[in-house]
């Protein structure tokens, strides 16, 4: 498989001479970064999504699409977008919306959230965790995958023979699944179809082996196909080594 390498951010606050930029400036700033990516030959450029001081990344797909139209080449996606407090309806619309002005260089990195502001934020309960991203998991894919759905479960309202747009590509975008160690997480990837993002938020890669090799065979007992294994993790970049 072709290996690709990209850049993160969580839209920390930068700052100038020693002095922090307000939020507005940061988010300019976001936008001239992906495009410096670009310009170096990087595949992807990801932002997350978090609901604290310090950090301007949580309108991701506005960003994402600020960002499309500055570049032409690079991948957009998220590292990671928090499902569990998301709709999947509206994600869906403004995924494929990002993939149609992006003209095909949207992805999404889904995960249950390492940071949990957004639960009580949009009034989700830390207690339905489980349940959130399990339901909201299997909605999206089959929006993604099917043409007209018909869905019902405890975390939003019903679907009737409901089919969105815009469309998305057939099959949907690129989607991830993010997991900062939970075996039952890997499988979980590996059930449905998707590739797996490792999110290395500590500690040396090499403890990530063991979820790769069960991700493999998780894969081979689902029936699945070979996908695609990737890993965030934490860097600093400067002029030199």
């Amino acid at each position: 498989m072709e290996l690709q390498l990209g850049l993160n951010s969580f839209g920390e606050v930068a700052t100038s001479g020693g002095v922090p930029m307000t939020d507005a400036e940061t988010l300019r700033l976001l936008v001239d970064e992906a495009r410096l990516a670009e310009q170096v030959g990087l595949d992807v450029f990801s932002v997350g999504e978090h609901y604290r001081a310090g950090n301007n990344d949580s309108a991701t797909p506005v960003l994402l699409a600020a960002m499309a139209t500055a570049t032409e080449r690079i991948g957009l996606g998220t590292s990671v977008t928090v499902l569990s407090t998301n709709d999947p309806v509206r994600l869906y619309h403004e995924f494929s919306t990002l993939d149609a002005v992006s003209n095909g260089r949207a992805q999404i990195v889904l995960g249950r959230a390492s940071a949990t502001e957004s639960f009580p934020l949009f009034g989700y309960d830390l207690a339905d965790y489980e349940r959130l991203f399990e339901e909201k998991l299997e909605l999206f894919v089959r929006l993604e995958r099917e043409e007209s759905v018909t869905w019902s479960g405890s975390v939003r309202a019903p679907l009737q023979a409901q089919t969105l747009h815009p469309r998305m590509r057939e099959g949907g975008i690129p989607t991830w699944i993010g997991v900062g160690g939970s075996p039952d997480s890997v499988i979980r990837a590996a059930r449905y179809g998707l590739p797996l993002m490792l999110a290395i938020i500590g500690g040396k890669p090499q403890r990530f082996a063991g979820h790769v090799e069960l991700y493999h065979r998780a894969l081979a007992q689902f029936g699945q196909p070979l996908l695609p294994v990737a890993q965030h993790s934490l860097g600093l970049v400067a002029r030199t080594d």
